[in-house]
Formats: structure tokens, C-alpha cells, sequence
């Protein structure tokens, strides 16, 4: 399915701002979407104020990364050495909000970010880390992707002994396993959970189908807190969970409930509400349901989870907006602390911060349906 014109425009508008300067034949090679299409982009994001073009290379409007004058080496070695290297994977939206907090941080504190973007294959982080550790990073901000558990599990033990001050981005640490003690900074996705189930039932939802993705560290948390609360919770009568897309799935197999089509499973549940994971899916299925005549919010009240363009939507989707931003800033102001200390002064740290629900047009009460 296409990208949303105003979700690639954003994620344009990230890669440039997380790197200070981009060319467009690289952001098209990212996208996946032709040169002439990123010019067109370019173009509209120029005449809105928001980028800077040039010669064949766009350039972000946040002041530049500029290397600090004359630092002194104490002074350096106090602020973790001249680069910091930030892995995440590439054309992954969710992150780049992440990835902007960091470069404000390391730019304010003047360090260096060195940006490398892992290939959406298993284990193309560790070629990646090693090769930046090799050119010279003091620190590393990482977000792995991690399709499955497997994935996971196999990059423990080599991110464990990197040896360098190390803090994972979104990524929540296995219990007992080799990562236990690293840093982390992440959202709290079983309170962003909470927040949409506790605004359905208040608006008086008493079925309700979570919708997922199921390929990434934050999908699986999310698939497990929707269970534990709607099991839990003694006004929701009945829920059932399914993929948001066949290929959002990473650690099958999975039931027939749980790879059907929504508008089936809505009928089989009785259901008035659904949670979507991510917001893009969301706007998709809402474009789905119209299709067969189920209207939103009259029909079926619907919050994504989310909120890079939910508030695009016809009509505006109801969101739980997960504080991306503010995880990148944290764990590069905690990266740069790790830096500045002894090794092993102070015992590892995670740190999860609350998402917010944003009420919009997408969910209704039950009596106004």
C-alpha cells in the first residue's frame, strides 16, 4: 500500500533534521520512492520553511552541528570524546522522533552523532557497531529492530560486552538475561495501553478488538499489556487480538482469530471499538471499514496507537501519542552522563516515560452512536 503523502514528508523531514544534511537521491533510496518524488517533497517542505535546499543535498533549518572551538582535551574527555554513534533502523518512522531528540542533546552538549541506519535484515546492527566503535564513538544510542524474539536474543551477548557506555532506545532489557544491567530509556506501553482502553470503556465499549503489529520489541509489549488489562478489566465483556496486517507479523505461527480480516472479527465479537498499532495501519483500516459501510466513529469508535498522522485522518483519529521525542533526549542526556563517570560509579538505569492519550473525532460514547 502507498505511503500517505504527509507521513513521508515527515519522515523526509527527520532524516534531514537527525543528520543536519541529506542527498536526495539517498533519502529517495531510503523511502523507496523515486528522485522526482523526494524533489516534489523537498520542494513543499522548502516553500513551508521547514528545509533548506541546495545543489542536489537538502539541509535542515535547526542550527547546524558545529564543532566546538578550540576544545580543550579535559574538556573533551568530560563530554565523552567527539562522537557518539546512534544505530537504528532504517525507513523506521517510529524512531526517527527518537533520533531528533538525541542529535538536540548531543549537539547542545557538543558531541558529535554519527548516524547509522541497519538494513532491514537480522544481525545488521553488529557489523555496524563495530565498524563505528573502529572509526572512533565513545558512546552508542541503539535501537535494534528486532522482528523476533530469536532476533533478540541472539544480539545479547555481543551488546552486553561492547565494552563503551551503552543505552538501547525503545528497547526494554529481558529479565535475567545478559542485557539486565544495560541502560534504557522507553516508553511505558502498557500505560499508553491502558489510556486507550480506559477512554473506550468510559465512553461506554464493552467489546473491543486490539489490532497490532507483532514484528518489533514495542508490538509484542503492546500485544501483551492489551491482554492483561482487557482479561483483567471487569467492564470489558469480550476482546480478541489480531495482526493489523498479514505482514506485521514476526513470531508466528498464529490462530485463524488471529490473522483474520477485521470487519469479520468485529462481527464474530460483537465489537464497538478497536485499538490499531500504528497510526499509518489505522488510516488504512478506517479507509477499509468505510468500504464495507462501517462508519467511524458511529459504528465503531477507534484509537491508534500512535501519532505521527493520526490527526490527518477523516476523521481525525483518537491516539495514544508515545513521548518519542523525549526518549531520544533522555537517553543521550544519559549516555553523556555515563560518559562523564567512572565505569561502574553508578548502577544501570531505565527510565520509562508515560505516552498520552489525544481525544479527536474518532470515538464516540455508545448512546451517541
Amino acid at each position: 500500500m502507498r505511503e500517505p503523502v504527509d507521513l513521508r514528508r515527515q519522515r523526509i523531514l527527520a532524516a534531514v533534521q537527525a543528520r543536519g544534511t541529506a542527498r536526495v537521491r539517498d533519502l529517495a533510496d531510503e523511502l523507496q520512492v523515486s528522485v522526482v518524488t523526494v524533489r516534489r517533497d523537498v520542494e513543499e517542505l522548502t516553500r513551508e520553511g521547514r528545509l533548506r535546499r541546495g545543489h542536489g543535498v537538502v539541509r535542515s533549518t535547526l542550527p547546524a552541528a558545529e564543532a566546538p572551538a578550540e576544545v580543550e582535551p579535559a574538556d573533551a574527555a568530560a563530554a565523552g570524546g567527539d562522537r557518539v554513534a546512534v544505530v537504528v533502523p532504517v525507513r523506521h518512522s517510529y524512531l526517527n522522533e527518537a533520533m531528533h531528540g538525541a542529535r538536540t542533546v548531543l549537539e547542545e552538549a557538543g558531541v558529535r552523532m554519527a548516524l547509522h541506519l541497519a538494513p532491514q535484515a537480522p544481525g545488521t546492527e553488529r557489523p555496524l557497531v563495530e565498524r563505528a566503535l573502529a572509526d572512533g564513538a565513545h558512546g552508542l544510542l541503539i535501537a535494534p529492530r528486532w522482528r523476533g524474539r530469536a532476533e533478540e536474543e541472539a544480539d545479547h551477548e555481543w551488546l552486553a560486552a561492547l565494552g563503551v557506555p551503552t543505552v538501547l532506545m525503545e528497547r526494554r532489557p529481558w529479565r535475567g538475561s545478559a542485557l539486565h544491567a544495560l541502560d534504557s530509556v522507553c516508553s511505558d506501553h502498557w500505560y499508553g495501553a491502558h489510556l486507550a482502553v480506559e477512554h473506550l470503556v468510559g465512553l461506554g465499549h464493552r467489546r473491543v478488538v486490539f489490532a497490532t503489529r507483532h514484528d518489533s520489541p514495542t508490538a509484542r509489549s503492546l500485544r501483551a499489556a492489551f491482554a492483561e488489562i482487557a482479561e483483567a478489566h471487569p467492564l470489558v465483556e469480550q476482546w480478541a487480538w489480531t495482526l493489523v496486517a498479514p505482514e506485521a507479523g514476526g513470531d508466528g505461527p498464529y490462530s485463524a482469530d488471529e490473522t483474520a480480516e477485521l470487519p469479520a472479527l468485529m462481527r464474530k465479537v460483537g465489537a464497538t471499538a478497536m485499538v490499531l498499532h500504528g497510526d499509518v495501519d489505522a488510516l488504512m483500516i478506517v479507509q477499509r471499514l468505510a468500504e464495507e459501510a462501517v462508519r467511524v466513529p458511529e459504528d465503531c469508535s477507534v484509537v491508534a496507537y500512535d501519532d505521527v498522522v493520526a490527526g490527518l485522518g477523516s476523521p481525525p483519529l483518537t491516539a495514544v501519542s508515545p513521548p518519542k521525542t523525549e526518549v531520544g533526549r533522555m537517553a543521550a542526556e544519559l549516555l553523556l552522563q555515563r560518559l562523564s563517570e567512572t565505569p561502574g560509579s553508578r548502577p544501570g538505569r531505565r527510565v520509562e516515560l508515560l505516552p498520552r492519550l489525544m481525544v479527536r473525532g474518532s470515538t464516540s460514547r455508545m448512546n451517541e452512536a
